[in-house]
């Protein structure tokens, strides 16, 4: 039998793969559809998003890193749209709106066990790996050159604005705090007794 014989993408347009929820707000009964399956390129985009935006200076805000990630659960897996705009001004906001509520958890509650604890582990895996790399001679070569070019106009802008007469006013006040003797020297201090 050939795979396009099994007719796979007409099957999943006829039997959504989603759960609905009720959850209530107020007095009022709303519907969330929680998807039971989200797309593999779907998962590295959620996972890698989370990762990228919990980075602080190199490092994972273990915080962020949870929120991101839980959040992005609610975006990619249900049926809630969200103002983009206002998603990026208030993230930390409609994170806490969420969670707060219950609506977060009864959500990630919804979603099949395997396919959270596989995204979960995906993510950690992504995790340790980046930082895994991170110790590597590859990444500080690569992390060096891609900042040289940064570097070198740092340099040319020091040396574009280098005084001598300042230089040697500071040399002449360090050699007068060293008892006027030569301070261009490797040598060490030799101390008489």
């Amino acid at each position: 039998m050939k795979f396009e014989d099994l007719q796979l993408k007409d099957f999943q347009k006829e039997e959504p793969m989603f759960k609905t929820i009720s959850f209530k707000i107020g007095e009022v009964e709303k519907e969330v559809k929680v998807k039971q399956y989200l797309p593999v390129s779907d998962k590295i985009d959620l996972v890698q998003i989370a990762l990228q935006q919990s980075q602080e200076d190199g490092v994972y805000n273990e915080i962020l890193l949870d929120m991101y990630f839980n959040l992005y659960l609610a975006v990619f897996y249900t049926d809630i749209e969200f103002d983009k705009e206002k998603f990026q001004e208030n993230t930390m906001e409609i994170y806490d709106d969420l969670k707060s509520c219950g609506l977060l958890d009864t959500i990630i509650s919804a979603m099949p066990e395997e396919e959270y604890r596989d995204l979960f582990d995906f993510l950690t895996a992504q995790r340790k790996a980046y930082l895994d790399y991170k110790t590597t001679a590859a990444y500080i070569l690569t992390d060096f050159f891609e900042n040289l070019p940064m570097q070198m106009e740092q340099v040319s802008e020091i040396l574009n604005n280098f005084d001598p007469n300042k230089f040697q006013a500071v040399k002449n006040f360090a050699e007068a705090a060293n008892g006027n003797r030569d301070i261009q020297t490797n040598q060490p201090i030799k101390t008489v007794k």
